[in-house]
């Protein structure tokens, strides 16, 4: 868990944004959010490759994540529910500046030997009068996830990504590394 600094704290209390408390509640809806995200995405992925083989599961990441994310941001009042990474196949879950910047930061994380599990960060971003609180959580690759995103890719899955992200960038990965992260985000009152 990220623990704030002291000068972080300092800001959001004497900016009225957040208490410490609401912070703590905020981070703990969303990592409740993003595992809930994680293993409905994984339940899905794996019951679509029982059926049709690894090609079937593709369509889970492809047609039935963004489902599953606005489900579960309708169902706990988040405003966003996504996926991210700095090696995106799907070109609408590229980062955002802030995600940019986390990912960078969980891979300089992950390099210096924190487990990809382990990395989460969030924060109030503020954009004028507006203020969202912010997090994020890695995700680990899977083993899997290899079928489709690691250094092996048998080729009816190579040729069907192919097909459907011909600028794909989220291959070559390998059990551990850090595949990306969930993306949650909700407006604070009065932000």
């Amino acid at each position: 868990m990220r623990t704030l600094t002291p000068v972080t704290l300092a800001l959001l209390l004497l900016a009225g944004t957040a208490s410490a408390d609401d912070l703590a509640d905020r981070a703990a809806s969303s990592r409740a959010a993003a595992q809930a995200f994680g293993a409905s995405l994984k339940q899905a992925l794996q019951q679509a490759i029982q059926a049709g083989g690894p090609v079937n599961g593709i369509t889970v990441c492809r047609d039935m994540a963004p489902t599953i994310a606005a489900t579960i941001a309708k169902e706990r009042g988040l405003a966003v529910v996504g996926r991210t990474s700095l090696h995106v196949r799907n070109p609408e879950n590229a980062p955002d500046d802030w995600e940019l910047d986390v990912l960078q930061q969980f891979a300089a994380r992950k390099a210096a030997g924190e487990p990809a599990e382990a990395l989460e960060h969030h924060e109030i971003e503020e954009h004028g009068n507006a203020k969202t609180f912010r997090y994020m959580k890695a995700i680990p690759t899977a083993e899997l996830c290899l079928v489709c995103h690691g250094e092996q890719i048998p080729p009816a899955v190579k040729a069907k990504l192919a097909e459907l992200y011909p600028d794909d960038t989220a291959v070559d990965f390998k059990a551990g590394d850090l595949r990306g992260a969930f993306t949650i985000s909700h407006p604070l009152a009065g932000g």
